[in-house]
Order: structure tokens, then C-alpha cells, then sequence
């Protein structure tokens, strides 16, 4: 039995005397981290987004086939450069009363393509040329290229007009029309929603360290989470008669980068020893325990865009010790890298496997752990040399802009690792440019291929979906891209004396 499962079962031992506090009406959902902002226009991160999607709405979204569907407003390309929205009457009440217009969604978007405001966001949106308005239910977006997946890119949060000109402070007061409002958030790590179908609270309550996670779910402290339970946490909650697993397949990326301005990793050698040097399927069989895949790029093989074909790195040491012989690196001379992760204690355990993976063709890595936000904001600043993250929630093929072009580099973009690349930023563009979907799919297959080649990003693997609950909860529904949406329709069974 591994030290991390004898402590859990100590854990165990140590509460089996408690007695469980009662259930409350309020359902509460275990995060790993707080979001970091509540304001659509600045959120990154997993947490923020997901949240956010709760309290905002938005003129479109996608279903489970990565396709765009109306939510706000339907739309009619009225040339290749001109797309008309048409509000509907869903969700057209903002939380302070005031009715969603037109206007509202003209001033979030300028809000975002402003340069004043430094959202991460713009260099996604920059073919919008202008916004015009001619009714309170119209609204109309020129571009200064043709865009035929355009209507995709429209998923942020619409915010009110009055509150924006206002300068409201949206990450601590969020005020959208989404189905869900803001309720309380008094302190760090405690946030409540509330659900405006039924009035249900929703309390989001950060517990970092999974174990204790895990323990306050059996406690019934926690009614539910998702994501980041160990193994040995999930066989022996299996074994718990309050307690259900529900898995599914997920589109969560992960992967190593690289800061592409570093005199040792901004090698491509360097970078392909890494990902020969990677046992990914041993990983992904021991500590995943089969519940990831392997991955050759950011988007999945299903995806419309995706490259199912690409042939990636497997599991060859001679290949990475090749690579690093050709660099001058050997065993009185071994190449030392830092390596900075999360303080997330299932970041850290993956850590030290790719550590101990990378030791053995002659890389010494140096781990670097930090709490969730100083390590996202030495990651979006610039201050590494590789460490390792996830995307989530991709639906458009405009992530490749947003991460890679060389245009992108933050606060325009998440181009962390200031990766520039001519082809790349050429490629981009031409599929940007090209009507044709059978064609566009054929260039973004184009950069997938080139980006494998190059390795800003050492692609790992897609993650599955994992949401453990007690029993007394119902409809909760697992989403591909590990969103919270299962929030709007969960319910709580509550037992009296």
C-alpha cells in the first residue's frame, strides 16, 4: 500500500467517531480553487469560466457535437462580412430588473475589443470591425475579414450597459441575465448562488486538498464535486454507501509549455527529448487509471477541425538521449530545467512521475510549487521556463489564434510561452480567411501538424470527467467539457428526524 493511501485511510480512521451534521437545503459543490474573477471579459481560468457561464448569458453557445445553437439571439449572415443577431425572449432580464437590449450586447463587446480595457479576450474578436444597433433588438456585426465561423466566437457573458459605463465592479458584484445570480460571497473560498428557476442556494466552497475533499463529501460537509480525485480516493468511495461516481469522456487538454525565449528549453530538441522521454501510456494506466487518453493536440480527434491522423511522440528514451547528445548534455553534463505546477497535491504527485520519467534519459527537473494564484500569474507573465496546465471547454478552432499567434503574446492573448512562428501566424490567417469549411478544417489540420513538429506545447493527454456526489442528489448531468451547467437542474433530497 503506497504512503498516500495509508494517510487516507488514516484520515478515515481519525473522523469514523464523527457524526455527520445534518443536510441542509443548500446544496454545496467542493471546488479545488476560488474562481479568480467574475467579470466574463477577464476570465481564463477553468473555475471562472464555468461560474461564469451560471451567472451570464450569451448570444450563443454549443451542444455535445460542437455546434453553434442559439441562446440569446438567432443570426443570418447577411454577406460574408456582415452577421445580423436577433434577441429572442430567453434570459432577457438582468438581475437588477433591468431588461437586456441590444445595447447591452454592443457595449460588452466594444468593452472587450477596447485596448484600454486589456481583456485577454480581444485578439479573438479583432475581424469585428464595428457594432451598430438600429433597434433594441438588432444588433449588427461588421468585419474587416469574412469569418464563416464567426457566430462561434460569441460566448462571452452579456453585461448590462448601464453598470459598464459605470465602471461596476463585475469581478466582485457580477450582475448578468443567466440563470443563476449572486447570492453571497463574504470571504474567499465561500460563494452563493442563487438559482432563480426554484430559489435553490448553490454554494460553491473551495477545499484545496482533495483528501479533506473527499472527507467532508463522506462528512456530508460537501454534497458534490468534480475532477482532481486520486485513484485510491475513487476505489475506496466506490466502496461508500452514500456516495455515487459518475465518469464520462472529456475534451480537457493538458500539456507541458515552454518558455519559447529560454536559451535551454527554447530548443526544439530540447523540447522533443521531453516528449520522447514521456511515458504518457504508463500514466495514463497507473495514476490516471485509464480514465484519460493519450493526446497529439489541443482539440480532439471528433472535433470538426481536429487531426486525428497525427502521428505524436511515443515512449522512446533513445530518441531523448539522442536529442540531448547532439546538445552536448550527458551524465557529467545533465540538463537541468524548473518545472513549476500548482501546489495542487495531484499536480504535484504528476510532477514528480514526469520527474522521475525525464531523470531517466538524463533531465534533471527541478519542481516548483506554488498556491493556484501565483503559479496562474507567473504563468501569464511571462516567469518560466515549462510547466504544465489544461485547457478546457474548447469548442472553436480559434484557440489556435488566441494561444499561438504570435500576435497573442498576454494581455491580447494566452501566447505564454511567446511561441513565433511566420508559417504558424500565416496559416491562422488563411484559415480565418478561407470560406470553405472542408478547406479551413484543412488548414487547421495543417497547424496542428506544424505545432507537433515545433512543440511549444508537449500535448499529454484529454482527461475524463469525474463527478462524485452523495445519493441524495438528482439530475445532476455530466458535461464533455467538464462545465457546471448540471447545476441547473440538480436537486437535493433532504431526510428529517
Amino acid at each position: 500500500m503506497s504512503k498516500f493511501a495509508k494517510l487516507f485511510l488514516f484520515l478515515i480512521f481519525l473522523i469514523s467517531g464523527c457524526t455527520d451534521q445534518k443536510p441542509s437545503e443548500t446544496i454545496r459543490f467542493g471546488l479545488t480553487t476560488d474562481p479568480v474573477t467574475l467579470d466574463p471579459r477577464f476570465a481564463t481560468d477553468a473555475v471562472s469560466d464555468r461560474i461564469n457561464r451560471l451567472i451570464y448569458s450569451r448570444l450563443v453557445d454549443f451542444d455535445e457535437n460542437f455546434q453553434v445553437v442559439p441562446v440569446l439571439a438567432r443570426w443570418e449572415k447577411l454577406n460574408p462580412k456582415q452577421y445580423r443577431f436577433t434577441l429572442g425572449d430567453r434570459s432577457r432580464t438582468f438581475h437588477d430588473g433591468k431588461k437586456l437590449t441590444s445595447k447591452d450586447v454592443r457595449v460588452s463587446y466594444e468593452s472587450i475589443l477596447d485596448s484600454k480595457t486589456a481583456s485577454p479576450h480581444r485578439s479573438s474578436l479583432n475581424m469585428i470591425e464595428r457594432i451598430e444597433t438600429p433597434d433594441s433588438e438588432t444588433i449588427d456585426f461588421y468585419l474587416n475579414r469574412p469569418d464563416p465561423q464567426f457566430p462561434g466566437r460569441l460566448t462571452l457573458g452579456v453585461m448590462p450597459a448601464h453598470l459598464l459605463e459605470k465602471d461596476h465592479l463585475f469581478n466582485q458584484f457580477p450582475v448578468g441575465s443567466g440563470p443563476m445570480k449572486i447570492r453571497a460571497w463574504p470571504q474567499s473560498g465561500e460563494l452563493s448562488l442563487q438559482r432563480l428557476s426554484d430559489q435553490q442556494i448553490i454554494k460553491f466552497i473551495t477545499v484545496k486538498d482533495p483528501t479533506v475533499r473527499v472527507l467532508k463529501l463522506v462528512r456530508g460537509e460537501l454534497d458534490l464535486f468534480q475532477g482532481d480525485i486520486p485513484q485510491e480516493m475513487i476505489n475506496w468511495l466506490e466502496k461508500q454507501a452514500e456516495i455515487k461516481i459518475i465518469r464520462g469522456r472529456g475534451s480537457i487538454f493538458s500539456y507541458l509549455g515552454f518558455n519559447m525565449q529560454d536559451p535551454v528549453v527554447g530548443q526544439v530538441r530540447v523540447r522533443q527529448a521531453i516528449a520522447y522521454a514521456l511515458d504518457r501510456a504508463a500514466i495514463i494506466k497507473y495514476v490516471f487509471k485509464k480514465t484519460a487518453r493519450k493526446a497529439n493536440a489541443i482539440l480532439t480527434p471528433e472535433h470538426w477541425a481536429g487531426a486525428p491522423d497525427l502521428q505524436g511522440y511515443d515512449h522512446d528514451r533513445e530518441q531523448a538521449i539522442r536529442r540531448l547528445t547532439e546538445l552536448g548534455y550527458d551524465n557529467m553534463h545533465p540538463l537541468k530545467i524548473v518545472y513549476k505546477t500548482s501546489n495542487n497535491p495531484f499536480r504535484i504527485r504528476l510532477a514528480t512521475v514526469i520527474q522521475h520519467q525525464l531523470k531517466q534519459v538524463g533531465i534533471e527537473l527541478v519542481i516548483q510549487s506554488y498556491d493556484w494564484g501565483t503559479f496562474y500569474g507567473d504563468i501569464k507573465a511571462g516567469n518560466f521556463q515549462m510547466y504544465s496546465l489544461s485547457w478546457v471547454g474548447l469548442k472553436l478552432p480559434d484557440i489556435f489564434r488566441y494561444v499561438f499567434h504570435s500576435n497573442s503574446v498576454p494581455p491580447e492573448g494566452a501566447n505564454r510561452g511567446r511561441y513565433s512562428d511566420h508559417e504558424i501566424d500565416r496559416l491562422i490567417e488563411k484559415a480565418e480567411a478561407e470560406p470553405n469549411n472542408d478547406k479551413q478544417a484543412r488548414y487547421y489540420r495543417d497547424i496542428q501538424q506544424r505545432l507537433l513538429d515545433q512543440l511549444p506545447y508537449v500535448p499529454l493527454w484529454y482527461e475524463d470527467n469525474v463527478l462524485v456526489m452523495r445519493k441524495n442528489l438528482r439530475g445532476y448531468k455530466l458535461a464533455i467539457d467538464g462545465n457546471y451547467d448540471g447545476l441547473l437542474k440538480v436537486t437535493k433530497n433532504v431526510k428529517t428526524d
